[in-house]
């Protein structure tokens, strides 16, 4: 038994004191099995190729096609580093049944959109891909679908030219992510992986091998790892499970049994016996990070099925959540040791044989040992003197709650939600226990184990051996940091220092000690269009609610009235108001600051918010069906009770100021401004704070202009959706929404204020220096265009159908981005004006000639009109998106929302609307937006380097 073997066994004897659920016969069996979801089809081929298959209706009418596949960028050899990332997106360049772009060509006119239904990843040891919310009506769609993964599976078409083409895709993908956390991530894991294949296999790869690798190593890849004993099938929807696993054992019963194959192996990870300290720094690093890990073996895959499971669970996420809590009331604290702070269970960094608790915080810069002492004293605080039994209670709530939650909602998952647990299962190990056997299990263990169980455990955790601490920093003038020897040094004096034990504060389990005087329901109405119900109430407000099923145990509150920032004095207190809804949140509500609001809110599911938008002020609030007076009661507090706190509100300024330096270091942090400006140059908002801006914040000040706009809570309008019984729902607004303050004054709307946008033609291209050579090209082409539900949709469907002719010209023929983001719609106030937005990154050198395609590509549909195949496949897929919205809460909301308080039905005439379009009415807006004289173009280029002599 390796040393860290021993942390398993040792966790599971812990774990069993004072277990009463667990008997000693069931103990001397190694842990009993976790019952298997009995609702899922599990089998084998014969080829040795594993299939799940599940029935289930959410949405209606359509499935999730899964293949999963053990393997990903370790198997890969020196020479073909980046080739399983290459081969996931070559795998939609061409396949035996399916040639050329016949995948993405076929989905997309039954309405699967490429990137949001069709999508693959890989990683270090497995690799997925994915077809989502696939309409299933026709049984030839399932079989297609089936055909695709079974392609993807052994027929991968591999040709020479898309390979080629393909290469300048992928470039394009690493420019766009390779920013300074990307670097300084990939150095600090080759750094934590001394001599391991782990610390050289970044799944992107290695970009002078995705440009010059020859042919052959991605066909020699794809033949010794793509093969039916590592591979899964996954099929969730509504369908035949029959019909469907028939289906399958024909399609795949041509794929043959490996002979001699490969042997798939997954890397043990050394032991270490001092410290490995892994350093990272980069010009464009806009903060200061420590981590440190204490690593052991993972879990056996074989445990991971058993009861163990729960109870393994259960410990991590006590010891978790507790930590967490402590990291967070030190970060209230002003001058605090770390700006954020906390604790969570895991792999060890990217290898699944080895797991981890890592600890983590970010600094203020320069101030790197003065965290990592504070840091170092939390880990043996906790270490040495245990966690408090009140601790322990709320962890333990919360626990428990959140498994009650899930079981409550067991019947109401999606298939993306089973298809995942499947594709997990398969590649990563772990078990397939139903909601409520988790439920069951998981109560039981909470009420039995003991806090010393907990503490025990959590003293094996934190060893001598094996710790890894990484180290991430900006590298500028006048910043020096220690070698790796000296931090070291500074870490293993600092697990000496002495530590006092935790003092928690106790507060009261009451949100509130009195009620308020009850309003009234004063009128009821129904509104049959949309099954909702009206109450007009005492003070001035009304509530429209909808009682959905669409989820078991779920209930969403949304209110809105007018008002907003504009109805204030934007220029006398503009710094203030900038940042109104930050501070008016820092102290909690009531009596309890909001470290206390999480403690009496532990085990409970509800929450509350409210906030002031530019022209409007808004409230939100979530809950289950027990917790709704909870909610409402939190909404109340809200509304009337914010509390000031100036020490959280001098620890919000210190945090606030070290972000806005920090983010100086980074070159895309000026690219918002800039479109802030350009879009809406008389903006009183516009453009970021900066550190001398404080000197005209005032805390006070906030909490009297919100308590201004909150005192009379006249004309707003209260939604509540969900599974809702109106007769329970009655005495509750009554009570805390009826007894809300208010006056007779009427506020009116404030949205003919704000700022009008640019009028004209505008270009700024900048250079900024870049440690990656990257183009970001962002455009607008702005046009006045009536707000009604056609145009909306139209211009919608026009940006939908950009992005697949520029996947087609940009992406593909000229490889020149990794993609191209476009969109459209129109505002409402203060002007009615269509906006068609554009975005991508490149090769500097090619920015410019690939935004006169994207111009030229527009034009030619102002000119020309749409390709009717693109018209059908975007009208496919907004009827098939809407008929999965009809089924949801979110959807619902915004619904009514935008009826009840902005007079406009979006859902009445939309499937009617939606067939009446043409492509004549998307070449109309195409030409309307490109004849317009209002076109912004902002382009971020880099500065040249100067050259060392």
């Amino acid at each position: 038994m390796r040393l860290r073997a021993r942390f398993v066994s040792s966790l599971l004897s812990l774990a069993l004191v004072g277990i009463t659920l667990l008997s000693a016969s069931a103990y001397a069996q190694q842990m009993p099995k976790l019952p298997i979801d009995s609702a899922v089809r599990i089998g084998k081929l014969e080829n040795g190729l594993t299939y799940f298959i599940r029935h289930n209706a959410l949405p209606e009418g359509k499935a999730e096609f899964y293949i999963a596949q053990r393997v990903g960028s370790m198997q890969e050899e020196d020479s073909q580093s980046g080739l399983a990332h290459f081969l996931e997106h070559i795998a939609f360049n061409g396949t035996k049944n399916f040639p050329g772009k016949g995948i993405i060509n076929y989905l997309e006119t039954i309405g699967v959109k490429f990137g949001e239904n069709i999508n693959a990843y890989t990683a270090f040891d497995k690799t997925v891909y994915t077809l989502m919310n696939v309409p299933v009506a026709r049984k030839a769609t399932i079989d297609s679908c089936l055909l695709i993964l079974h392609d993807w599976s052994c027929a991968i078409s591999l040709e020479d030219k898309e390979i080629d083409a393909e290469r300048g895709v992928i470039q394009e993908e690493w420019r766009s992510r390779n920013n300074a956390r990307q670097r300084i991530g990939e150095s600090l894991i080759r750094q934590a992986y001394p001599n391991s294949r782990y610390g050289e296999r970044m799944p992107i790869g290695r970009m002078e091998v995705v440009r010059n690798f020859k042919y052959q190593e991605l066909r020699d890849y794809y033949k010794k790892w793509y093969r039916p004993d590592l591979q899964a099938i996954i099929v969730v929807g509504d369908i035949n499970v029959d019909e469907v696993e028939a289906s399958l054992k024909r399609i795949f019963a041509d794929i043959p049994k490996p002979v001699n194959p490969a042997v798939r192996e997954y890397l043990e990870v050394a032991d270490n016996q001092e410290p490995i300290i892994a350093m990272g720094t980069d010009p464009e690093a806009t903060s200061t990070n420590i981590s440190i890990l204490f690593k052991s073996d993972a879990t056996p895959r074989e445990m991971k099925e058993t009861n163990f499971a729960i109870v393994e669970n259960y410990l991590k996420y006590v010891i978790a959540h507790m930590l967490d809590r402590r990291f967070s009331q030190i970060t209230k604290k002003p001058n605090a040791p770390f700006l954020s702070g906390g604790a969570s269970f895991g792999d060890f960094l990217v290898s699944p044989t080895e797991q981890a608790i890592s600890f983590d915080i970010e600094v203020k810069e320069g101030q790197y040992k003065r965290g990592l002492d504070a840091l170092v004293a939390e880990i043996e605080r906790a270490r040495q003197h245990g966690f408090t039994q009140s601790e322990y209670k709320h962890a333990s709530k919360e626990y428990v709650s959140i498994l009650k939650a899930r079981n409550a909602e067991r019947d109401k998952r999606k298939n993306g939600t089973y298809a995942n647990i499947y594709a997990d299962y398969f590649c990563d190990g772990g078990n397939l226990a139903t909601p409520e056997t988790w439920y069951t299990l998981g109560s039981q263990i909470a009420n039995a184990l003991p806090l010393e169980a907990v503490n025990a455990t959590f003293q094996q955790i934190i060893t001598d051996n094996n710790n890894v601490i990484l180290f991430s920093a900006p590298e500028k003038e006048g910043l020096k940091y220690p070698t790796k020897a000296e931090f070291a040094a500074q870490y293993l004096e600092a697990r000496k220092q002495p530590v006092e034990p935790y003092k928690e504060q106790i507060s009261s389990e009451k949100l509130m000690d009195k009620l308020p005087t009850k309003g009234k329901i004063v009128k009821e109405a129904k509104n049959g269009k949309f099954g909702t119900t009206i109450w007009t109430l005492s003070n001035g407000t009304e509530v429209i609610i909808k009682p959905t099923d669409f989820k078991a145990d779920q209930i969403s509150l949304s209110a809105v009235r007018p008002g907003g920032l504009y109805a204030l004095n934007v220029n006398k207190d503009n710094k203030t108001l900038r940042l109104l809804n930050p501070l008016a949140n820092l102290g909690g509500v009531g009596a309890f600051d909001v470290n206390a609001l999480d403690r009496v809110l532990s085990g409970r599911v509800a929450s509350a918010s409210t906030g002031i938008g530019s022209t409007e002020e808004y409230a939100s609030g979530s809950s289950n069906q027990e917790d709704l007076e909870t909610m409402l009661q939190l909404l109340y507090l809200h509304f009337t009770a914010k509390r000031k706190d100036v020490e959280a509100y001098e620890a919000f300024k210190e945090r606030t100021i070290s972000e806005i330096k920090a983010a100086e270091a980074n070159p895309l942090s000026t690219i918002g401004d800039t479109i802030s400006i350009a879009l809406t140059p008389k903006n009183p908002f516009g453009g970021s704070l900066k550190e001398k801006d404080f000197e005209q914040v005032s805390y006070d000040r906030a909490l009297e202009l919100y308590k201004q706009r909150f005192s009379n809570v006249r004309g707003f309008k209260f939604f509540i959706v969900g599974n809702v019984d109106l007769e329970k729902l009655r005495p509750l607004v009554e009570q805390y929404i009826a007894s809300l303050p208010s006056t007779k004054k009427v506020e009116k709307s404030t949205e003919h204020l704000l700022p009008k946008s640019r009028r004209g033609s505008y270009m700024n291209h900048y250079t900024k220096p870049l440690q990656t050579p990257m183009g970001l090209v962002v455009n607008f082409l702005v046009a006045d265009m009536k707000h009604d539900l056609k145009n909306s949709i139209t211009v919608d469907m026009l940006g939908q159908i950009l992005d697949i002719v520029y996947t087609a010209s940009i992406r593909e023929e000229e490889g020149g981005t990794y993609g191209v983001s476009t969109s459209g719609s129109i505002t409402l106030a203060p002007e009615q004006r269509a906006q068609l937005r554009i975005i991508f990154q490149t090769d500097p050198i090619k920015a410019k000639h690939l935004n006169s395609l994207i111009f030229k590509e527009l034009e030619d549909i102002a000119k020309n009109g749409v390709k009717r195949e693109h018209f059908d496949k975007v009208i496919s897929s907004a009827k098939e998106s809407q008929k999965t919205h009809l089924k949801e809460n979110s959807y619902w909301m915004n619904v009514l929302r935008t009826y009840f308080y902005r007079n406009m039905d979006t859902l009445t005439d939309f499937d009617a609307t939606l067939d009446a379009l043409t492509p004549e009415d998307i070449r109309l807006a195409a030409e309307q937006l490109v004849k317009s004289k209002d076109r912004i173009e902002v382009m971020l280029l880099p500065e040249a380097r100067e050259e060392k002599k």
